[in-house]
Order: structure tokens, then C-alpha cells, then sequence
């Protein structure tokens, strides 16, 4: 094995690293024929052809490491269909189940800071592929794959086509557009410089504001990620627009890197994360959708959705943190929905991958439909379950990997038995540590898998709670 190769770990979503360092031409070329001999060895019996949708997103030279992939794929015997275009990672993953391919190999990183790419493999069925299955490609690194005696054919594609026809069959697309064409609705779209530009306006016409759709690979010094830190220019456009149309519903629709996570900004000038969105679409989707079926939610998740699923008969199933767990769920049960805090939303009557402008269409047809600011709709079901509760998440840089694991064994030798003056009543450790505490908040204390970096969440009755908890467990970690 090239010794450039040794260090390639696949997380909980593909392989990433810094451009020109971790992330070069060199290892990317030996990783993707390697991927794509796993993508057929798993799924090529039941698709029966040799099929590769290539795709990427819009970071620095993401197009030329997807021509890379194109190029040695190719040359491993595979025939490629390569986008004509970036688009969002699940429009890749649309295209993978829809075209009847082995999956799909897409150049990104999503939410990383722009000095990162990456590569996402997808399956046949249109998810991320299975741990097992990534675990076999970091498996035969060590081996490579040969160049085949007969190369694959190639052919290109527009992978918003398909993909946005599909997506306006899962609402009732007409009755958004006459919203915002009337004037009823205000729709703002954050693209963060990244592969949801252009989307909501192909859906939705011309009546959509976006804002940060130009192609910067730097991302204004900081990174796509869908997290208040980063959104000043929409909380601004937001502020401005309410002191002149305080009337009409709005709301400012945010999207991460490669569109798979969503935001919002509410009316008021409000950062709404995925926690507070996921009560929302279940209640929409069951109350005016009638659909049923399970609600997965990992275990970071807000304490208010098993509530709202229990509000509406709806069984909660729950994974470790990454949506491939989601979409493994989804793969073998009725479900309704998916969703991580982190922003990742998926639907059952969907392919099993979280997908951020189907997404946001769903948010708009509930505001519509409901008539209903999102931060007023939250209280609304808060008020219907009788639990309003906060939450937030810090990540916390750890001196090196010893550091992590000595924390790790003092968790496992000498779990906590109190925080806070608080006594701990339970403690889950499906992913890390949650400590549910006597007054029914939670502490939770997870380890990142491939850097030395502690993920801390909570949530409690209120904010000053939550940060004087997040205080307590950075300074036990410290």
C-alpha cells in the first residue's frame, strides 16, 4: 500500500481532509476504483450493469478531482455518467436509485471549512452506504484495483432535472408558488456559497430571494454549516424586510454545503434548528399529509420529538449519531421520518438520504397550510404536549488523541453519578455517554471517531441552564 494511502478513514459520511495535503489527486485515485469494486460487489448482483453516477459540489477544484474520479473508475471497467453540473449530494443520490446504478461517487464536504473536500459514496438505493460497507473499502487499500482490459463507456448528465421533478411531486408545489407570488409568503434561501444555489428558484420561480449564491470557495473565511455564527447577512435581509412587510409570512431557508442539512430563520429573525424544524414536519406531515409510519431520531435529539410523535401514535426508534443509521432504519421499517440535530432530515416516502431542499419545501407547505409563523407553530406544539425545553451543542478541541482517550476511560471506570448537584438517573451509551439527570434534562458527552475533539449537547428547561451544564462538562474535560 502507497504510504499516502495508510491514513484514509471513512467517518460517518465519507472520507474528508485538507485540499493538497490529506485530500490530493494521488489518493483519490486509488480510493475510488476501490470504491466502486465494493459498490459492485455489493450491490451489482441485484442491478446487474456497471453503473457510476460521478458527481460534485461547487468547493475549489471540486470538479477536477469528479474528472479524477471519472477518469479511474472509468479505467477500472466501469461505465460512468458524469454531471454536467454540481448539484446537491442528494440529488447524486437521487440519480443513483433512479438511473438503476451500482451508486454514486460524489465530490464533496459538505459543512467543512473550504481548505476541505472529500468523497461520499452512495448506494444502489440512493443512501449512504452502510458502515460494513466502507469498512471494505478501507479494507482494500492495502490492495488497489488493476486497470481493466477493456475500459467503461462514459456518458453526461443534468442531475436538477430528474431530481427537481421529483421533488415537486412531494408537495403541493402550486399552492406554494401562488403564496409567494401573492405576496402571502416571503422566502429567502441561504445557499452558503455552495450546491443549493439556483434550487428553490427552479422549484419555486423566480419569487424566491436567494442570497450568498455566488461560487466562493473560502466561504467568506468560515464554512457552510447551517449555525447562527455564519448567517449575518440573512438575519439582516430578515430584519429589514420585517420593518417594511411585517404582514406576510417569512422565513429564511438555509442550506450547508452540499445541500443534505437545513436551518431556518423565522419571521422574527429567529435561527431555528433541525431540532425545533423535526416537531414541526411531523405534525405537518401527519396532521395535513396523513402519512404514518416510525420516527428515527439519533440520540442527540430534542427531548420534544418523541412527544410530538407520541401526540400522534407514532412509534420512535433511536440510532448512534450519523444518518447512515437513520437510513439503515429506513431501509428495513415504515418510517415517517429521520432526522439528527445536526440538520439532516430524511422521509420515508423518499429515498433514505437526508435532503435539505425537500426539506425546506415541506417547511414552506406547513407555513402555508398552517398559516403560521415556524417560531409560533413550535410554541403551538409545545403547548399541545406540555414540554418546552432548550438545547445547545459545543464542540470542544482536545489537546491530542491521548487526551481523548484518557477521558474516555475515566467515563467508562468512573461514570457520573452527579452533575450540577444533580443526580444521574439513566445512561445511554448507544454513542458516547447521555446522562439524563433528575430534573429530566440530559447531558451528553460524545467522541469524534477520526480527530481529537469532544462533542458536548444538552438540553434543559432553559437556556441558562443548558450553558451553565455545557460549562460544567468543558471544564470536567478540561
Amino acid at each position: 500500500m502507497p504510504v499516502a494511502v495508510k491514513s484514509i478513514k471513512f467517518g460517518t459520511d465519507g472520507w474528508r481532509g485538507v485540499i493538497g495535503d490529506e485530500f490530493t489527486f494521488e489518493r483519490v485515485a486509488w480510493v475510488a476504483p476501490i470504491a466502486a469494486k465494493v459498490l459492485f460487489d455489493t450491490y451489482g448482483k441485484n442491478v446487474g450493469n456497471r453503473k457510476i453516477i460521478v458527481g460534485y459540489d461547487r468547493r475549489f477544484m471540486a470538479e477536477n478531482f469528479a474528472r479524477k474520479v471519472a477518469d479511474v473508475v472509468k479505467a477500472a471497467g466501469f461505465d460512468i455518467v458524469f454531471s454536467e453540473t454540481f448539484a446537491p449530494t442528494p440529488a447524486f443520490s437521487w440519480a443513483a436509485k433512479q438511473q438503476n446504478a451500482l451508486g454514486a461517487l460524489v465530490i464533496t464536504a459538505s459543512h467543512n471549512p473550504g481548505e476541505y473536500l472529500g468523497l461520499k459514496v452512495k448506494s444502489a438505493f440512493g443512501g449512504s452506504v452502510p458502515p460494513e460497507v466502507t469498512k471494505k473499502i478501507e479494507a482494500l487499500l492495502s490492495e488497489g484495483v488493476e486497470p481493466a482490459s477493456t475500459a467503461g463507456t462514459e456518458e453526461t448528465f443534468n442531475p436538477w432535472e430528474s431530481y427537481c421533478q421529483g421533488l415537486e411531486t412531494k408537495v403541493n408545489i402550486e399552492k406554494i408558488r401562488s403564496a409567494i407570488k401573492e405576496g402571502k409568503l416571503t422566502v429567502f434561501g441561504d445557499v452558503m456559497h455552495g450546491a443549493a444555489a439556483g434550487g428553490l428558484g427552479m422549484l419555486l420561480g423566480d419569487g424566491v430571494r436567494e442570497i450568498n449564491s455566488n461560487r466562493d470557495p473560502l466561504f467568506e473565511g468560515g464554512a457552510p454549516e447551517p449555525l447562527p455564527k455564519y448567517l449575518s447577512q440573512l438575519f439582516k435581509v430578515i430584519h429589514s424586510h420585517r420593518e417594511e412587510n411585517s404582514a406576510n409570512l417569512t422565513v429564511g431557508l438555509v442550506f450547508d454545503g452540499d445541500s443534505d442539512r437545513i436551518a431556518a430563520v423565522d419571521g422574527k429573525g429567529n435561527f431555528l434548528s433541525s431540532q425545533i424544524l423535526i416537531p414541526i414536519l411531523i405534525d405537518h406531515l401527519t396532521v395535513r399529509r396523513n402519512f404514518g409510519g416510525e420516527i428515527v431520531k439519533t440520540v442527540s435529539g430534542s427531548d420534544l420529538i418523541p412527544k410530538v410523535a407520541e401526540l400522534h401514535k407514532l412509534s420512535v426508534y433511536e440510532t448512534p449519531v450519523g444518518y447512515k443509521y437513520i437510513a439503515d432504519r429506513m431501509l428495513d421499517s415504515t418510517v415517517l421520518l429521520g432526522g439528527e440535530e445536526s440538520g439532516g432530515i430524511g422521509y420515508g416516502s423518499h429515498i433514505p438520504e437526508r435532503d435539505a431542499l425537500l426539506s425546506s419545501l415541506y417547511v414552506l407547505e406547513a407555513m402555508v397550510e398552517s398559516g403560521k409563523d415556524l417560531s409560533d407553530y413550535y410554541r403551538y406544539l409545545q403547548q399541545q404536549v406540555g414540554f418546552s425545553s432548550a438545547y445547545d451543542r459545543i464542540d470542544l478541541p482536545l489537546a491530542n488523541m491521548e487526551v481523548r482517550s484518557r477521558l474516555l476511560k475515566q467515563l467508562e471506570t468512573q461514570p457520573l453519578t452527579e452533575i450540577l448537584g444533580k443526580k444521574v438517573v439513566d445512561c445511554k451509551t448507544i454513542d458516547g455517554y447521555k446522562f439524563r439527570l433528575e430534573d429530566n434534562s440530559w447531558l451528553m458527552i460524545r467522541f469524534s471517531g477520526t480527530e481529537p475533539v469532544l462533542r458536548l449537547y444538552c438540553e434543559a428547561a432553559d437556556l441558562e441552564t443548558v450553558h451553565k451544564t455545557l460549562a460544567w462538562a468543558k471544564s470536567w474535560a478540561e
